[in-house]
This record gives structure tokens, C-alpha cells and sequence, in this order.
């Protein structure tokens, strides 16, 4: 007798009946770049329909966002002032906190994660306080925990450690319960990859490093067993969701962090992704829009909760179309 599995593909109201993978829009989370100055609506020369804004201008990119039902931003800030110590991430007067501060009051019902990070605030623009030419782990850990502090203060719901100094979530944990900030999570970048990916990101928050490269910091990407060790090392420092970054490339190992945690797993979906899609679909090569579900999905797929993504916006409205979902 023929096995026939062809029966549950013979319309598209039983494929949507018996689909494997359910997505979302209150699972994605778009990455917004905010800049010091007014009246700044710039867009980035390597991620075409992507902006840096200005905080005066910053509630006409959340109003976009909440009209698509995306439900939660992540902020990334980019300082006029850069010093050797990062001063600009944890001031009071910050761009993030300013930020913060502003999209509370014009749209209190997003959900605000920050990306805890010092590459876009020093002047050599490495992750951390260098001692001679080399990132201090242990100096960088405080400075690191008075930054997701000061972001939390200023209004963050959540806060995103993407710097890969080793016992950081520990040391947030700590800063964040000290001052009666027990009930905000902590969304550790505890799988990031040194990946050529990144390139895009670097344009659009001025980040790049003045000399050297990030890879005795963030992972080889020839290794799967390092990125299991910084989850298990993650959850046991008080960590809520697990990221891995990048997603496309890495849904081995998307797979491989689901398997090993009970912990919520997040993807993003990095710059170099979008500038890709964007360049090919720009040369009639690719179709944008199924390639975006496609990848999308691929990532549910292999195991994530959290999407972050350049195309959260489209791709609500291809939920709404019924492309995915």
C-alpha cells in the first residue's frame, strides 16, 4: 500500500491545521539605533530602509512599530562623546537613558530591552577597559553592572549583556537585586559568535574596534561544546532568556542550546542577514519577502521564542497576511 503524506499538504487549510512551527508577533523584537542630536532621521548606508534616530524624532519609529503589532524594541545607543571608560553608558544623562525615558512616556505599553554593551561608548571601541591593549575582564564586570543599573533606573524592562566578559550575568544580577530590581530579566548573549555578520551593525553604532578584532572575547565559531559551557555558565548566574547570535548560520546550535536549557531561547537575526537579503532581493535574484518568512521560520523552527530582526515590522505584516504564522 502507498503511503500517502501528500493527504495533510492538499490544502492550504489543513497545511495551516497541522503546521509543526507557530509564530507571532509578540515574539519578535525590532533593534532601533538611537543617536545623540536633534532632529536626526538618518538612514544606514549598509542597512537600506533602516534609521538612526535622533530622541526628539524616536517616537515616529515607535509609533511605526506599535501600529505593525510588534510589541517589544531593543535599544542601542550611539554617543556623541566617547571616552576610555564608557562614561557615556551608565550617565544619567546617557542617550539610552534619555531614550528610555522619552519612549515610556510617548508609548508605555512597548516593551523596552536594552543592549548592554560598551563598544559603541569607548573611544578604542572594544567591549570593555583595556589594560595596555587587552580587555580587562574583571574592571569591565563593574562598569557593565552600573550600565544595566543606570538602564533599568531610566525605565528598561529588560536588560541584554552582549558583551561576553566572562561572569557579567552574575554581576547584573547582583546590582539589579541590591536595588530592588529582582523582577527585571536579564537576556544574556551567552552564545555570540566573532562573526563576519556583524559588519553592518558596526556602520550603523560607530563600533568598530580602533585595533585589534573581538575574538578573545566572543566565540570561535568552529565550536559548538564553548557555547553550551556559556549557556549552562549563563543560567547558573541568574540569567532569564538565552540568545544566540547570529541565527542563520548558528540554527545548529539553536537546536543544541534548546536541548540543554529550560530556559526560554532567543535568536537575532543580525545585520549582515538583513544587508544580505537586502542586496540580493535588490538584484532580482531572491523574492525578499519569502526569504524573510523562510529564514524566519527556519529559526522558530530549530527552537527560539525571541526573534530579533530587522524585519519584525514586515514580517507582522506577513502574519497578518497569513504567509506565516
Amino acid at each position: 500500500m502507498i503511503k500517502r503524506p501528500r493527504r495533510l499538504r492538499s490544502d492550504e487549510n489543513i497545511r495551516k491545521m497541522v503546521r509543526e512551527t507557530r509564530v507571532d508577533k509578540s515574539a519578535l523584537i525590532y533593534p532601533i539605533f538611537v543617536k545623540d542630536g536633534t532632529g536626526i532621521c538618518e538612514e544606514i548606508p549598509s542597512m537600506e530602509g533602516q534609521y538612526r534616530y535622533s530622541v526628539d524624532r524616536l517616537s515616529f519609529a515607535l509609533e511605526d512599530i506599535a501600529e505593525s503589532g510588534v510589541s517589544s524594541v531593543m535599544l542601542f545607543g550611539i554617543p556623541e562623546h566617547k571616552d576610555e571608560k564608557a562614561s557615556q553608558a551608565y550617565a544619567e544623562d546617557g542617550i539610552i537613558q534619555r531614550a528610555l525615558r522619552e519612549a515610556k512616556k510617548s508609548f508605555p505599553k512597548l516593551y523596552y530591552i536594552t543592549d548592554v554593551c560598551l563598544c559603541e561608548y569607548t573611544s578604542h571601541g572594544h567591549c570593555g577597559m583595556l589594560c595596555g591593549r587587552e580587555v580587562d575582564n574583571d574592571s569591565t564586570l563593574e562598569v557593565l553592572a552600573k550600565t544595566a543599573l543606570s538602564h533599568v533606573r531610566a525605565g528598561a524592562d529588560m536588560v541584554a549583556p552582549s558583551d561576553m566578559m566572562d561572569g557579567r550575568v552574575a554581576a547584573i544580577r547582583r546590582i539589579l537585586d541590591e536595588n530592588q530590581f529582582t523582577n527585571t530579566p536579564i537576556m544574556s548573549y551567552a552564545v555570540k559568535y566573532a562573526s563576519g555578520f556583524y559588519a553592518p551593525f558596526r556602520d550603523a553604532a560607530d563600533s568598530a574596534p580602533a585595533f585589534g578584532n573581538r575574538r578573545s572575547y566572543q566565540m570561535d565559531y568552529h565550536n559548538s561544546r564553548e557555547g553550551i559551557k556559556e549557556v549552562l555558565l549563563d543560567e547558573e548566574e541568574g540569567a532569564d532568556i538565552i540568545m544566540v547570535k547570529p541565527a542563520l548560520a548558528y540554527l545548529d546550535m539553536i537546536v543544541k542550546v534548546k536541548e540543554v536549557t529550560h530556559l526560554p531561547v532567543a535568536g537575532y537575526s543580525v545585520s549582515g542577514e538583513y544587508a544580505m537579503i537586502k542586496a540580493a532581493a535588490a538584484k532580482g535574484w531572491i523574492d525578499e519577502k519569502s526569504i524573510v518568512c523562510e529564514t524566519a521560520v527556519a529559526a522558530f523552527r530549530a527552537g527560539i521564542q525571541s526573534y530579533l530582526t530587522y524585519y519584525a515590522k514586515e514580517l507582522a505584516g506577513y502574519m497578518d497576511d497569513g504567509l506565516i504564522g
